[in-house]
Protein backbone atom coordinates (compact mmCIF):
# COMPACT_ATOMS: atom_id res chain seq x y z
CA UNK A 1 0.00 0.00 0.00
CA UNK A 2 1.59 3.13 -0.88
CA UNK A 3 1.24 6.94 1.07
CA UNK A 4 -1.92 8.58 -0.08
CA UNK A 5 -0.69 11.78 1.30
CA UNK A 6 2.77 14.02 2.16
CA UNK A 7 2.44 15.42 5.48
CA UNK A 8 4.97 17.76 6.21
CA UNK A 9 6.13 19.34 9.34
CA UNK A 10 6.62 22.85 9.88
CA UNK A 11 7.53 25.57 12.55
CA UNK A 12 10.09 27.57 14.93
CA UNK A 13 13.66 25.26 15.82
CA UNK A 14 13.18 23.39 18.77
CA UNK A 15 9.50 23.54 18.81
CA UNK A 16 8.98 19.68 18.61
CA UNK A 17 8.39 18.88 15.17
CA UNK A 18 10.83 15.59 15.62
CA UNK A 19 9.11 14.47 18.25
CA UNK A 20 5.85 14.77 16.87
CA UNK A 21 6.71 13.20 14.05
CA UNK A 22 8.34 10.44 16.57
CA UNK A 23 4.89 9.80 18.49
CA UNK A 24 3.17 9.39 15.42
CA UNK A 25 5.86 7.24 12.89
CA UNK A 26 7.47 5.70 15.80
CA UNK A 27 10.32 6.51 13.97
CA UNK A 28 12.99 9.33 14.54
CA UNK A 29 13.51 10.77 11.49
CA UNK A 30 17.08 12.83 12.47
CA UNK A 31 19.32 10.10 11.50
CA UNK A 32 21.90 12.64 9.80
CA UNK A 33 24.91 12.61 12.11
CA UNK A 34 25.23 16.07 12.29
CA UNK A 35 21.10 16.47 13.25
CA UNK A 36 22.58 14.30 16.02
CA UNK A 37 24.87 16.22 16.82
CA UNK A 38 23.43 19.74 16.86
CA UNK A 39 20.02 18.76 18.54
CA UNK A 40 18.46 20.01 15.26
CA UNK A 41 16.73 19.01 11.63
CA UNK A 42 19.60 19.32 9.26
CA UNK A 43 18.17 18.04 6.53
CA UNK A 44 14.78 16.81 5.36
CA UNK A 45 13.62 13.66 7.40
CA UNK A 46 10.74 11.37 5.96
CA UNK A 47 9.23 8.00 7.64
CA UNK A 48 5.60 6.59 6.75
CA UNK A 49 3.10 6.04 8.91
CA UNK A 50 -0.44 3.73 8.73
CA UNK A 51 -3.57 4.94 10.59
CA UNK A 52 -5.46 2.96 12.29
CA UNK A 53 -9.00 2.62 13.60
CA UNK A 54 -10.81 0.41 16.81
CA UNK A 55 -14.06 0.76 18.85
CA UNK A 56 -13.02 0.67 22.61
CA UNK A 57 -15.72 1.83 25.58
CA UNK A 58 -18.66 3.05 22.52
CA UNK A 59 -16.06 5.36 21.28
CA UNK A 60 -13.56 5.35 17.75
CA UNK A 61 -9.53 5.60 18.16
CA UNK A 62 -7.18 6.48 16.09
CA UNK A 63 -3.81 5.03 16.72
CA UNK A 64 -0.48 4.19 14.69
CA UNK A 65 0.11 1.18 16.60
CA UNK A 66 -2.46 -2.00 15.31
CA UNK A 67 -4.39 -2.92 18.15
CA UNK A 68 -6.77 -6.16 17.82
CA UNK A 69 -9.45 -5.90 15.41
CA UNK A 70 -8.15 -2.16 14.17
CA UNK A 71 -8.84 -1.39 10.70
CA UNK A 72 -6.37 -0.03 8.57
CA UNK A 73 -7.60 3.58 6.90
CA UNK A 74 -5.28 5.27 5.58
CA UNK A 75 -1.10 5.23 4.97
CA UNK A 76 0.80 8.94 5.20
CA UNK A 77 4.30 9.79 4.33
CA UNK A 78 5.36 12.28 6.71
CA UNK A 79 8.17 14.84 6.04
CA UNK A 80 9.79 16.36 8.60
CA UNK A 81 11.36 20.36 7.82
CA UNK A 82 14.01 22.20 10.06
CA UNK A 83 12.82 25.09 11.38
CA UNK A 84 16.08 27.16 11.80
CA UNK A 85 16.24 30.02 9.98
CA UNK A 86 20.04 29.23 8.47
CA UNK A 87 17.96 26.87 6.93
CA UNK A 88 14.91 27.91 5.58
CA UNK A 89 15.74 27.12 2.30
CA UNK A 90 15.84 23.28 2.76
CA UNK A 91 11.94 23.79 4.91
CA UNK A 92 11.03 25.88 1.43
CA UNK A 93 12.34 22.89 -0.48
CA UNK A 94 10.47 20.19 1.72
CA UNK A 95 6.99 22.24 1.25
CA UNK A 96 7.03 21.93 -2.25
CA UNK A 97 6.23 18.31 -2.12
CA UNK A 98 3.81 18.31 0.30
CA UNK A 99 -0.04 18.55 0.24
CA UNK A 100 -0.68 18.99 3.73
CA UNK A 101 1.08 20.12 7.16
CA UNK A 102 1.55 19.97 10.52
CA UNK A 103 1.96 23.51 12.12
CA UNK A 104 3.78 23.15 15.18
CA UNK A 105 4.09 25.72 17.32
CA UNK A 106 4.90 25.52 21.24
CA UNK A 107 3.38 26.78 24.48
CA UNK A 108 6.53 27.39 25.69
CA UNK A 109 7.40 30.57 23.82
CA UNK A 110 5.21 33.38 22.78
CA UNK A 111 3.50 33.25 19.22
CA UNK A 112 4.43 33.97 16.93
CA UNK A 113 8.15 33.41 17.00
CA UNK A 114 10.37 34.47 13.81
CA UNK A 115 9.84 31.40 11.66
CA UNK A 116 6.69 30.25 12.81
CA UNK A 117 6.08 34.10 11.07
CA UNK A 118 7.73 32.94 7.97
CA UNK A 119 6.39 29.26 7.78
CA UNK A 120 3.01 30.73 7.95
CA UNK A 121 4.59 33.28 4.79
CA UNK A 122 5.31 29.69 3.41
CA UNK A 123 2.35 28.13 3.78
CA UNK A 124 0.33 31.24 2.19
CA UNK A 125 2.60 31.59 -0.46
CA UNK A 126 2.62 28.15 -1.73
CA UNK A 127 -0.87 27.30 -1.24
CA UNK A 128 -1.01 24.96 1.30
CA UNK A 129 -5.00 24.79 2.12
CA UNK A 130 -5.04 21.23 4.39
CA UNK A 131 -3.10 22.68 7.50
CA UNK A 132 -3.17 21.26 11.13
CA UNK A 133 -1.74 22.81 13.91
CA UNK A 134 -0.02 21.43 16.95
CA UNK A 135 0.64 23.26 19.86
CA UNK A 136 3.52 21.08 21.70
CA UNK A 137 4.38 21.78 25.27
CA UNK A 138 1.66 22.66 26.93
CA UNK A 139 2.53 20.17 29.75
CA UNK A 140 5.61 22.81 30.26
CA UNK A 141 3.24 25.97 31.17
CA UNK A 142 0.37 24.92 33.00
CA UNK A 143 -3.27 25.22 31.84
CA UNK A 144 -3.48 28.47 32.01
CA UNK A 145 -0.82 29.69 29.98
CA UNK A 146 -1.84 27.14 27.29
CA UNK A 147 -4.93 28.97 26.85
CA UNK A 148 -3.30 32.25 26.44
CA UNK A 149 -1.04 30.74 23.89
CA UNK A 150 -4.41 29.33 22.15
CA UNK A 151 -5.43 32.96 22.24
CA UNK A 152 -2.23 34.46 20.45
CA UNK A 153 -2.34 31.51 17.75
CA UNK A 154 -5.81 32.40 16.81
CA UNK A 155 -4.77 36.06 16.72
CA UNK A 156 -1.74 35.20 14.22
CA UNK A 157 -3.26 33.53 12.21
CA UNK A 158 -6.65 35.24 11.84
CA UNK A 159 -6.39 36.34 8.16
CA UNK A 160 -4.93 34.13 6.87
CA UNK A 161 -5.17 31.61 4.40
CA UNK A 162 -5.70 29.22 7.46
CA UNK A 163 -7.86 30.98 10.17
CA UNK A 164 -9.90 28.48 10.30
CA UNK A 165 -7.62 25.43 11.03
CA UNK A 166 -7.93 23.02 13.64
CA UNK A 167 -5.46 24.15 16.96
CA UNK A 168 -4.87 20.48 18.53
CA UNK A 169 -3.19 20.46 22.11
CA UNK A 170 -0.71 17.91 22.28
CA UNK A 171 1.99 16.93 25.07
CA UNK A 172 3.76 14.14 21.96
CA UNK A 173 6.28 12.93 23.98
CA UNK A 174 3.34 11.68 26.69
CA UNK A 175 0.95 10.79 23.44
CA UNK A 176 -1.63 12.97 24.90
CA UNK A 177 -3.86 14.18 22.15
CA UNK A 178 -1.86 12.27 19.51
CA UNK A 179 -5.25 10.46 18.33
CA UNK A 180 -6.54 13.49 17.74
CA UNK A 181 -3.99 14.90 15.16
CA UNK A 182 -4.27 11.51 14.06
CA UNK A 183 -7.88 11.50 13.93
CA UNK A 184 -7.93 15.11 11.85
CA UNK A 185 -4.94 13.43 9.43
CA UNK A 186 -7.67 11.03 8.32
CA UNK A 187 -9.87 13.92 7.17
CA UNK A 188 -7.54 15.44 4.96
CA UNK A 189 -8.81 15.11 1.35
CA UNK A 190 -6.44 13.07 -1.04
CA UNK A 191 -5.23 15.38 -3.98
CA UNK A 192 -6.38 14.56 -7.65
CA UNK A 193 -3.24 12.75 -9.18
CA UNK A 194 -2.31 12.43 -12.79
CA UNK A 195 -1.32 9.32 -12.97
CA UNK A 196 -1.04 8.56 -16.73
CA UNK A 197 0.94 11.51 -17.23
CA UNK A 198 4.86 11.28 -18.44
CA UNK A 199 6.41 10.81 -15.00
CA UNK A 200 8.35 12.97 -12.88
CA UNK A 201 9.45 12.64 -8.85
CA UNK A 202 11.39 15.12 -7.15
CA UNK A 203 14.65 13.81 -5.43
CA UNK A 204 14.17 14.72 -1.68
CA UNK A 205 17.21 12.34 -0.55
CA UNK A 206 19.61 10.10 -2.17
CA UNK A 207 21.67 7.25 -0.36
CA UNK A 208 24.69 4.82 -0.91
CA UNK A 209 23.53 1.65 0.98
CA UNK A 210 26.13 -0.79 0.77
CA UNK A 211 28.33 -1.03 4.45
CA UNK A 212 31.96 -0.46 3.77
CA UNK A 213 33.31 -3.57 3.19
CA UNK A 214 30.73 -4.89 0.73
CA UNK A 215 31.75 -7.56 -1.43
CA UNK A 216 31.99 -6.34 -5.31
CA UNK A 217 29.20 -8.74 -6.54
CA UNK A 218 27.22 -7.88 -3.49
CA UNK A 219 26.90 -4.48 -3.87
CA UNK A 220 23.91 -2.43 -4.73
CA UNK A 221 23.50 0.45 -6.95
CA UNK A 222 22.13 3.86 -6.08
CA UNK A 223 18.95 4.59 -3.59
CA UNK A 224 16.77 7.63 -4.76
CA UNK A 225 13.53 8.94 -2.21
CA UNK A 226 11.46 11.53 -2.82
CA UNK A 227 7.30 12.23 -3.83
CA UNK A 228 6.02 11.45 -7.62
CA UNK A 229 4.49 14.77 -8.66
CA UNK A 230 2.57 12.94 -11.71
CA UNK A 231 2.58 9.28 -13.53
CA UNK A 232 3.90 6.35 -12.49
CA UNK A 233 7.18 4.50 -12.13
CA UNK A 234 7.07 0.93 -12.83
CA UNK A 235 9.64 -1.74 -12.23
CA UNK A 236 12.29 -2.06 -14.91
CA UNK A 237 11.35 1.29 -16.28
CA UNK A 238 14.65 2.85 -18.12
CA UNK A 239 14.72 6.60 -16.49
CA UNK A 240 17.00 9.59 -17.04
CA UNK A 241 18.11 11.79 -13.86
CA UNK A 242 18.57 16.01 -14.91
CA UNK A 243 20.69 17.80 -14.90
CA UNK A 244 22.74 14.96 -13.99
CA UNK A 245 26.62 14.99 -13.65
CA UNK A 246 28.78 17.99 -14.27
CA UNK A 247 31.57 16.61 -16.86
CA UNK A 248 33.28 19.62 -16.62
CA UNK A 249 37.08 19.16 -17.18
CA UNK A 250 38.05 22.96 -16.87
CA UNK A 251 36.96 24.98 -13.63
CA UNK A 252 36.16 28.19 -15.10
CA UNK A 253 33.52 28.92 -17.41
CA UNK A 254 29.95 27.42 -17.55
CA UNK A 255 29.45 24.15 -15.95
CA UNK A 256 28.77 21.28 -18.68
CA UNK A 257 25.75 18.53 -16.94
CA UNK A 258 25.27 15.29 -18.49
CA UNK A 259 21.93 13.36 -18.17
CA UNK A 260 22.36 9.98 -15.81
CA UNK A 261 20.70 7.50 -17.60
CA UNK A 262 19.57 4.22 -15.07
CA UNK A 263 17.12 1.24 -14.89
CA UNK A 264 14.60 1.08 -11.81
CA UNK A 265 15.40 -2.00 -10.30
CA UNK A 266 13.39 -1.70 -7.25
CA UNK A 267 10.48 -0.12 -5.58
CA UNK A 268 9.59 0.31 -2.06
CA UNK A 269 7.18 2.45 0.53
CA UNK A 270 8.41 2.48 3.83
CA UNK A 271 9.16 -1.47 4.29
CA UNK A 272 6.70 -2.66 1.42
CA UNK A 273 7.87 -3.71 -2.54
CA UNK A 274 6.13 -2.18 -5.14
CA UNK A 275 5.88 -3.11 -8.91
CA UNK A 276 4.71 0.25 -8.85
CA UNK A 277 4.71 3.45 -7.83
CA UNK A 278 2.10 6.72 -8.81
CA UNK A 279 1.87 10.24 -7.55
CA UNK A 280 1.56 10.33 -3.78
CA UNK A 281 3.33 9.41 -0.72
CA UNK A 282 7.30 9.63 -0.81
CA UNK A 283 9.31 6.44 -2.13
CA UNK A 284 12.24 4.80 -2.42
CA UNK A 285 13.79 3.91 -5.80
CA UNK A 286 16.62 1.26 -6.43
CA UNK A 287 18.69 1.28 -9.52
CA UNK A 288 21.65 0.17 -11.04
CA UNK A 289 23.71 3.53 -10.92
CA UNK A 290 27.13 4.09 -9.33
CA UNK A 291 26.20 4.02 -5.60
CA UNK A 292 29.19 6.58 -5.33
CA UNK A 293 26.72 8.88 -7.40
CA UNK A 294 23.81 8.87 -5.25
CA UNK A 295 25.98 8.80 -1.59
CA UNK A 296 25.24 11.82 0.91
CA UNK A 297 22.19 13.01 -1.03
CA UNK A 298 24.52 13.60 -4.04
CA UNK A 299 21.51 13.86 -6.42
CA UNK A 300 18.87 16.37 -3.93
CA UNK A 301 17.41 18.49 -5.89
CA UNK A 302 17.12 16.83 -9.14
CA UNK A 303 14.72 15.11 -11.05
CA UNK A 304 13.78 11.66 -12.37
CA UNK A 305 10.88 10.75 -15.41
CA UNK A 306 11.45 8.60 -18.70
CA UNK A 307 13.84 8.73 -21.24
CA UNK A 308 14.11 11.53 -23.21
CA UNK A 309 10.64 13.47 -21.26
CA UNK A 310 12.00 15.77 -18.75
CA UNK A 311 12.40 19.68 -18.96
CA UNK A 312 16.04 20.81 -20.56
CA UNK A 313 18.91 21.81 -17.66
CA UNK A 314 18.85 25.54 -17.38
CA UNK A 315 21.58 27.69 -16.17
CA UNK A 316 19.33 31.18 -16.33
CA UNK A 317 15.73 31.47 -15.61
CA UNK A 318 12.67 33.81 -16.23
CA UNK A 319 10.36 34.01 -13.69
CA UNK A 320 6.97 35.83 -12.83
CA UNK A 321 7.60 36.91 -9.33
CA UNK A 322 5.31 38.01 -6.49
CA UNK A 323 6.51 40.02 -3.52
CA UNK A 324 5.64 38.96 0.18
CA UNK A 325 5.60 42.68 0.83
CA UNK A 326 7.14 42.14 3.97
CA UNK A 327 6.97 45.00 6.69
CA UNK A 328 9.13 43.39 8.73
CA UNK A 329 12.47 43.59 6.34
CA UNK A 330 13.33 46.55 4.09
CA UNK A 331 11.50 47.49 1.05
CA UNK A 332 14.69 47.71 -1.40
CA UNK A 333 14.71 46.49 -5.54
CA UNK A 334 17.14 44.12 -6.23
CA UNK A 335 20.24 44.77 -7.53
CA UNK A 336 21.93 43.62 -11.08
CA UNK A 337 24.56 40.89 -9.73
CA UNK A 338 22.67 40.52 -6.45
CA UNK A 339 22.83 36.98 -5.01
CA UNK A 340 19.67 35.28 -4.20
CA UNK A 341 19.04 32.03 -2.45
CA UNK A 342 16.19 30.01 -4.83
CA UNK A 343 14.53 26.84 -3.34
CA UNK A 344 13.29 24.85 -6.83
CA UNK A 345 11.72 21.52 -6.33
CA UNK A 346 13.45 19.85 -3.41
CA UNK A 347 16.41 21.88 -3.60
CA UNK A 348 18.20 25.47 -3.65
CA UNK A 349 20.23 27.18 -5.85
CA UNK A 350 22.01 30.03 -5.91
CA UNK A 351 21.75 32.93 -8.72
CA UNK A 352 22.33 35.98 -9.62
CA UNK A 353 20.01 38.80 -10.45
CA UNK A 354 20.42 39.93 -14.44
CA UNK A 355 17.65 42.35 -14.18
CA UNK A 356 14.04 42.80 -13.07
CA UNK A 357 11.44 44.50 -14.77
CA UNK A 358 8.23 45.20 -13.38
CA UNK A 359 6.55 41.48 -12.13
CA UNK A 360 8.99 39.49 -14.11
CA UNK A 361 12.65 38.70 -12.82
CA UNK A 362 15.67 37.35 -14.78
CA UNK A 363 18.15 34.94 -12.77
CA UNK A 364 21.34 33.72 -14.09
CA UNK A 365 21.93 29.94 -11.59
CA UNK A 366 25.41 28.87 -10.61
CA UNK A 367 24.50 25.37 -11.01
CA UNK A 368 22.29 24.13 -13.88
CA UNK A 369 19.01 22.85 -12.23
CA UNK A 370 15.90 21.10 -14.01
CA UNK A 371 13.15 22.81 -13.59
CA UNK A 372 9.24 21.34 -13.22
CA UNK A 373 7.13 24.39 -15.41
CA UNK A 374 4.16 23.89 -12.60
CA UNK A 375 6.91 24.70 -9.50
CA UNK A 376 7.01 27.25 -7.27
CA UNK A 377 10.41 28.95 -6.62
CA UNK A 378 10.36 30.79 -3.20
CA UNK A 379 13.23 33.89 -3.70
CA UNK A 380 15.33 34.88 -0.28
CA UNK A 381 17.22 37.30 -0.18
CA UNK A 382 20.95 38.38 2.08
CA UNK A 383 19.95 40.96 4.83
CA UNK A 384 22.08 41.40 7.73
CA UNK A 385 24.00 38.19 6.75
CA UNK A 386 21.16 36.28 6.89
CA UNK A 387 18.89 34.32 4.12
CA UNK A 388 15.44 35.83 4.24
CA UNK A 389 12.25 34.92 2.26
CA UNK A 390 11.57 38.03 0.12
CA UNK A 391 8.46 36.04 -2.30
CA UNK A 392 8.34 33.23 -5.01
CA UNK A 393 7.37 32.64 -8.45
CA UNK A 394 6.97 30.56 -11.23
CA UNK A 395 8.77 29.97 -15.39
CA UNK A 396 7.60 32.71 -17.57
CA UNK A 397 9.63 31.71 -20.27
Amino acid sequence: MQSELNIGTLGHVDHGKTTLTAAIAHKWTDIHSESIKRSMTIKLGYSDAVIYTYEKDGKTHYSTEKEQGAKEIRKISLLDSPGHETLMATAIAGSNIIDAALFVISASEPCPMPQTKEHLMIINALGIKNVIIAQTKIDVVGKEKAKQHYSQIKEFIKGSKIADAVIVPVMANRNVNVDIILEEIAKLPVPNRDVSADPIMYIARSFDVNRPGTEIDDILGGVIGGSIIRGTFKMGDDVEIRPGINVSKEKKGAATYKPIIAKITGISAGDEKLDKAIAGGLIAIGTDMDPAITKADGLVGQIIGHISKLPDSRTEITISYNSLNRTDLPKQSFTENEPVLLGIGTGTAIGYIKKQKKATMSIMLKHAFCIDKQVKISVLRNIGQRWRLYGYGTLSA
